[in-house]
């Protein structure tokens, strides 16, 4: 799969907040519905995961080490997490991005889409 076939979801949530309390945020009804969810250890809950497999999308989440019932997940669909990590990292590169400056979620998530834009016209020039 290339980076052309994935989409990636934002949203700001305070500091403190854990993972899954955003994940109601990101996985709103309004977009379309992905095929996998591939996440982090923070989104590790059986809610999440029954969530999941009501819509029929795949979740590809590792197990936390404080799980007490094991489950199994998809190791080279989990792989593919490196690019969103990436992206992630090239996003922090903007320098409004990374520090934060914006004073309202409005700007920030604009100042985001602004370097998401600029990364995806840098990625098909080339």
């Amino acid at each position: 799969m290339d980076a052309a076939g994935l989409l990636m979801r934002m949203d700001i949530t305070p500091g403190q907040t854990s993972d899954y309390h955003g994940f109601d945020l990101v996985m709103d009804d309004n977009l379309p519905a992905p095929l996998v969810l591939l996440a982090d250890k923070g989104y590790d809950a059986d809610s999440i995961r029954n969530d999941m497999r009501n819509r029929y999308i795949q979740p590809v989440i590792p197990m936390r080490k404080s799980r007490k019932k094991r489950v199994g997940s998809d190791r080279p669909l989990y792989r593919l997490r490196n690019m969103v990590e990436r992206c992630s990292n090239k996003l922090k590169n903007a320098r409004q991005v990374a520090t934060r400056y914006g004073k309202s979620a409005k700007s920030v998530l604009g100042i985001i889409d602004l370097a998401s834009i600029h990364l995806w016209l840098h990625y098909f020039s080339t």
